[in-house]
């Protein structure tokens, strides 16, 4: 009996020495790849996937209509960090310079602070006759749903197409200081919004549904919201700090 232990103790010490411990760093080196911030995986860069932010500069990210990354915006700790020092919705955005997105998915790791108001724009159009990515470019919101100073509608809360499409009362949204992850399928046969894994709104850009949307409420006083079939990455400074890292897209 005790023969027999031994022996299976000493293949099975062999088994690790030799097969078992490669397999099990390769599985740790798998989840160190998987995990690491501001990185892509192998498997991401062979899908086209594009990393908008190496968590060590701001290069590529400038603010909105001008040519310089603003004082309102740091990298601090892996992240891009708004300092919350716009005072209201026109001013203080930032845009990722370096391409134009027509169809595309991204993916973006953010938390806010208590509070705090932002929000993800894409095929934002610059120009003297625009203040403001929101003007041209539909929003995915991000918002503290719960602790924002005033009362919220549907379509003010995180995940919603804002003042277009209305996320569910069941979304998995994380409270104000922890992170969350939206995610953004767009194309012209459909569009779908994402957090932390679940489907927030799903809509047809363009259709008649989405149409009749646009020219009513708040975006009639914009003529050019949403017209745009391509255009620039925003990210929102809405007087609040909010860290976003983890910045990754692809064309479609």
């Amino acid at each position: 009996m005790k023969n027999t232990f031994f022996t299976f103790f000493s293949l099975f010490a062999l088994y690790m020495l030799f097969l078992g411990q490669p397999l099990i760093d390769a599985e740790r080196s798998k989840n160190a790849a998987r995990s690491a911030d501001n990185t892509l995986t192998a498997a991401e860069a062979k899908a086209g996937w594009k990393l908008l932010f190496d968590g060590k500069t701001s290069g590529g990210w400038r603010g909105f209509n001008k040519t310089s990354f603003p004082d309102g915006w740091v990298v601090e700790n892996g992240t891009l960090k708004s300092l919350g020092v716009a005072k209201d919705a026109h001013g203080g955005d930032i845009v990722y310079g370096f391409d134009v997105f027509e169809d595309f998915e991204l993916t973006v790791d953010w938390k806010i602070s208590p509070g705090g108001n932002s929000g993800i724009i894409y095929h934002v159009l610059e120009g003297a006759k625009y203040t403001a990515p929101y003007q041209t470019g539909p929003e995915y919101q991000l918002i503290d749903d719960t602790g924002f100073p005033q009362k919220l509608e549907d379509w003010q809360k995180t995940g919603a197409d804002y003042a277009m499409y209305l996320p569910p009362a069941d979304k998995k949204l994380k409270p104000a200081g922890e992170w969350n992850r939206s995610r953004i399928v767009f194309t012209k046969q459909k569009t779908e919004y994402y957090l932390n894994g679940k489907l927030t709104v799903s809509f047809v850009p363009w259709s008649d549904d989405w149409t009749k949307r646009r020219n009513s409420g708040k975006w009639e006083a914009f003529p050019d919201y949403g017209k745009a079939r391509s255009g620039l990455i925003s990210f929102q400074d809405h007087g609040s700090n909010i860290w976003f890292k983890n910045i990754k897209a692809r064309k479609l």
